[in-house]
């Protein structure tokens, strides 16, 4: 692959996952679905949790109470283009959030996301799989 054309996909890729992180905390939360493939994966091991298809995953993401405020920090966003339609990632994230009640400051989070990226038919990047990893917590606690 084109070294140029590998450091676009590979930034193509990391502007994508910030901007999940941003939809799901300053924008519509449901709206992440848009950014994953009609058949996209968000999955839990912990707790053997998995949303699948853009549908469920709008569905569940929208259903987030609207007083809750979360912040995610991520770090160290890996991105290996595979193939010139095909990505993997390993981000670093610690979740902050706050519900009305009771109110909590510590992190309610903290693992990493791997992901699987596909180009899609526009030549735009797309989430096909994302796997959220918690191995300093136990599950994540449901809505």
């Amino acid at each position: 692959m084109d070294p140029i054309a590998q450091l676009l996909a590979e930034r193509a890729c990391q502007r994508l996952l910030l901007d999940l992180v941003r939809r799901l905390d300053l924008g519509e939360p449901g709206s992440v679905a848009e950014l994953f493939t009609e058949d996209g994966t968000w999955a839990w091991p912990e707790g053997d949790r998995l949303v699948k298809g853009r549908a469920a995953l709008r569905a569940h993401f929208g259903s987030h109470p609207a007083d809750r405020h979360a912040r995610r920090l991520m770090a160290d966003v890996r991105v290996e283009v595979t193939s010139p339609d095909t990505a993997r990632a390993t981000s670093y994230f610690t979740t902050y959030r706050v519900d009305p009640a009771p109110v909590t400051a510590a992190p309610v989070g903290i693992g990493h996301y791997e992901d699987t990226l596909r180009r899609g038919p526009d030549g735009s990047w797309l989430l096909a799989a994302r796997t959220l990893r918690l191995p300093c917590d136990g599950p994540t606690p449901r809505l």
